[in-house]
């Protein structure tokens, strides 16, 4: 069958597309190609877009989304992204209006835009789970309605990646929009995998990461940290037989004085490697990382979305098209 062209936005070092798109193997289990590719994607981050670049056929461009030019954008039936979300308000107008606080806020409505004016058949829109409590649970509501005055009939679910196969639990909002009501009545989320079938930490530790000294931290920081601990709630160590905490963007610097995941080995507390980093959010070991600084990989590692996770939710939707065939 043809494949169905998709426009990524906000693609990051690309776990949203690698998950779409298919055909790759995490932790000894095959995820197979799904009937999309990728046909324009664009991130505004040039660390990113250069691993983006080694990993897929299709090359990202480096662009705000404001500067992009819808009528240069090539055919496309489904539009995904995960928009940045830090920043709405609530405008007191009435009836209330979705604002933004900052320039980041705009972005949404850029892929409002896209919507209005091109009319994909889908699309895929990603979120942490803050979104849904943002500005006191106004702004999600609102950001729906946006989606549906532009012609959608929307859905969205809370989905943790740990329920699909990825050694993290990392929550966020999927939002899935149809332009036909046919679709959107024969959508459904995609069921949570077997509990035999889930993975934990166990499963991605790298054996020499647990001897590479420059992830320890120093005995000052762990003092520093012991010294607050019991009131605090820090140094959070995780466990091998379960999920790891929600990774972030700033794991380089990971603190024992913050809520990031850290891991203990012979006694002593250790951040994880680049590539357990990875691993944590499901990405393939064949997926290529270091043609940025240890630094930049981590940030993009962070702030991705897991492939393993997408790919269920793009094949829910493969499924619903494939039946057309």
């Amino acid at each position: 069958m043809e494949k169905i062209k998709v426009a990524s936005l906000f693609c990051g070092c690309g776990g949203m597309d690698l998950g779409t798109i298919g055909g790759f193997s995490y932790l000894g289990k095959e995820y197979k190609e799904n009937p999309f590719e990728i046909a324009y994607a664009v991130d505004n981050d040039e660390y990113c877009t250069k691993i983006y670049n080694e990993n897929f056929v299709h090359k990202c461009i480096v662009k705000d989304v404001r500067d992009i030019k819808i009528e240069e954008i090539p055919e496309f039936d489904m539009l995904i992204g995960g928009f940045p979300c830090q920043s709405f308000s609530i405008s007191a107008q009435n009836p209330p209006r979705l604002g933004y606080k900052d320039e980041r806020g705009m972005l949404f409505f850029e892929m409002v835009k896209i919507l209005k004016e091109r009319q994909p058949r889908f699309f895929i829109a990603e979120n942490v789970k803050g979104i849904l409590s943002a500005n006191k649970g106004k702004a999600f509501p609102m950001i729906m309605k946006e989606f549906s005055d532009a012609g959608y009939t929307v859905v969205h679910k809370l989905m943790n990646a740990s329920e699909y196969g990825v050694p993290q639990k990392r929550e966020r909002v999927i939002i899935v929009g149809f332009r036909n009501l046919e679709d959107f009545q024969r959508f459904y989320y995609p069921i949570e995998v077997r509990r035999s079938e889930r993975k934990v930490l166990r499963d991605v530790i790298i054996e020499e990461s647990n001897y590479d000294e420059t992830l320890f931290f120093s005995e000052k920081a762990v003092a520093g940290m012991m010294a607050v601990r019991e009131k605090m709630n820090k140094g959070r160590t995780m466990s091998l037989s379960e999920p790891c905490n929600t990774i972030s963007a700033h794991l380089a610097k990971v603190s024992l004085n913050s809520t990031d995941p850290v891991y203990m080995f012979g006694g002593r507390y250790r951040r994880f490697s680049s590539k357990e980093a990875a691993r944590i959010q499901s990405f393939p070991d064949s997926f290529i990382f270091d043609s940025v600084s240890q630094t930049r990989q981590y940030k993009a590692i962070g702030n991705a979305v897991p492939p393993v996770m997408m790919w269920h939710i793009a094949k829910a939707l493969a499924e619903l098209v494939m039946k057309e065939e």
